[in-house]
């Protein structure tokens, strides 16, 4: 199994991979079908406009999430990763003034989102929780093509056709360490002799070449660390309705004034870690530019842990930022091809949970743990995410998820120091615990699973 840390780790907009960067990659995979013509129609069919409807948890919390406004930024033609977040809300009321979406390449296609998108709440499609459908119509209003697609977690989105196929990026040519579970990569790290890092290394460099994957471990360093410093110095309240204020800002004014006093008390670390996370998040609710790691409702665990290192260890290095990413990556992909990072899917064990284990790992590699002490470490975090669930107030990514962040890079750092204590002998595998957070969210009732429609969404109120 192969896959990319730039698969695990996506630069992106909030507030939720899953239900604004999916669809609006879907929209835009949408696009591209429709502009290569490859598909059956009437001989002189033009498509004039596009319909789309979200189904399942997009349904149920695709408005507080932004995904109707990630349709129409697809269908307008823009990417997660380089539309800029300033020129969301223009673009947006641009359409449902007019009615239409002008894609480069495209004609002028008909969308009006007030009518033309729709939240179907009863139709729940078969492949995943996470479904849109996509339709072309001509200027007589007959269909002309219809598509359907999963957003599977994590910013990945598939055809209904691949995903009856299995074709979920998990490919196993070309790289000279294929370790599809926990098992197979410390089996591979003793008979090679070498760290999680270099294994994983190694398989990025067989695709891409040192200097590329150099460069772009260098971008997702860059784009976590200024989204922790936008987040640090931005205050006031965050979009959606329920009026939360953002608290990093204060916060870190609060630790900066104390550091520069040197009052450092016995959770200062946990403060910093906090922070660092909360500030993530905030600018995840907000919509700015974040990391999928691996998700964004989790976004800000393992940035946080990576400054923690940077602020804190005085052996922090370029190469040490790397290395973390590279160990985090290859645990979070375990964890996708053998249970699932979607909240959708399997409730927030999988976002949250997922991303500590992840961090936890990164984080006992630096300090120089073996490839056993990190597999202990991420099973360690993971163990004590399971049963998590996915009930976000008002179906915004604030309550509880912003401070459910700084908890989790206050787990990981606990679990790599654990870890960090003893030899790697342990007696649950991270396999063993990724299968039970597995069964675990099979078991796990619809409404816990990000549909705000059980737990804390229901029990708090919304205004």
């Amino acid at each position: 199994m192969f896959l990319s840390v730039f698969d695990v780790f996506k630069i992106g907009i909030g507030p939720s991979s899953s239900h604004t960067m999916g669809p609006m990659t879907a929209a835009s995979r949408f696009l591209d079908e429709l502009r290569t013509g490859d598909w059956p129609r009437p001989r002189h069919a033009v498509v004039t406009s596009l319909k789309a409807s979200l189904h399942g948890s997009l349904a149920f919390t695709g408005v507080g999430h932004g995904t109707g406004r990630a349709v129409v930024l697809g269908l307008c033609g823009y990417a997660p990763d380089s539309v800029d977040p300033d020129r969301i809300d223009a673009i947006v009321a641009g359409v449902e003034a007019e009615g239409m979406v002008h894609p480069e390449g495209h004609p002028a296609y008909r969308f009006r989102p007030a009518l033309d998108l729709i939240y179907d709440k009863k139709e729940r499609l078969p492949g995943h929780t996470n479904g849109l459908q996509f339709y072309a119509y001509d200027a007589d209003g007959a269909l002309l093509l219809r598509r359907v697609y999963y957003s599977i977690g994590g910013g990945f989105v598939v055809s209904e056709a691949e995903l009856a196929r299995g074709e979920l990026k998990t490919d196993t040519a070309d790289v000279p360490y294929p370790f599809g579970d926990a098992a197979q990569m410390l089996a591979m790290a003793r008979d090679s002799g070498l760290s999680i890092a270099q294994m994983k290394r190694a398989n990025e460099e067989a695709r891409i070449g040192r200097r590329g994957l150099e460069q772009g471990l260098d971008r997702l360093w860059a784009a976590m660390d200024g989204c922790i410093e936008r987040g640090l110095r931005t205050d006031g309240i965050m979009p959606g309705g329920l009026n939360v204020s953002r608290r990093a800002k204060a916060i870190h004014q609060q630790l900066q004034t104390a550091w520069q006093r040197n009052e450092l008390g016995p959770l200062a670390g946990n403060d910093w870690l906090s922070v660092f996370a909360m500030a993530v998040n905030e600018e995840n609710a907000a919509g700015s530019r974040v990391v999928t790691a691996p998700t964004n409702g989790a976004a800000g665990v393992i940035p946080s842990v990576l400054k923690y290192h940077q602020q804190f260890e005085a052996g922090a290095s370029r190469a040490s930022i790397h290395d973390m990413l590279l160990t985090a990556a290859a645990i979070g992909g375990i964890i996708k091809h053998n249970a699932s990072i979607s909240g959708a899917e399997v409730g927030c064990q999988g976002e949250v949970g997922s991303a500590s284990a992840m961090a936890a790992a990164a984080l006992c590699a630096a300090m120089g743990g073996t490839p056993a002490q990190v597999e202990n470490a991420a099973e360690i975090a993971l163990e004590h995410h399971l049963g998590m669930t996915c009930d976000p107030v008002a179906g915004l990514v604030q309550i509880p998820c912003i401070e459910r962040n700084a908890f989790g890079a206050v787990k990981a750092v606990t679990a790599a120091s654990l870890a960090m204590k003893g030899d790697g002998t342990h007696k649950v595998s991270l396999d063993v615990c990724v299968e039970t957070m597995r069964q675990t969210g099979e078991d796990m009732s619809e409404r816990y699973k990000e549909t705000s429609q059980g737990g804390l969404a229901v029990n708090v109120p919304a205004c």
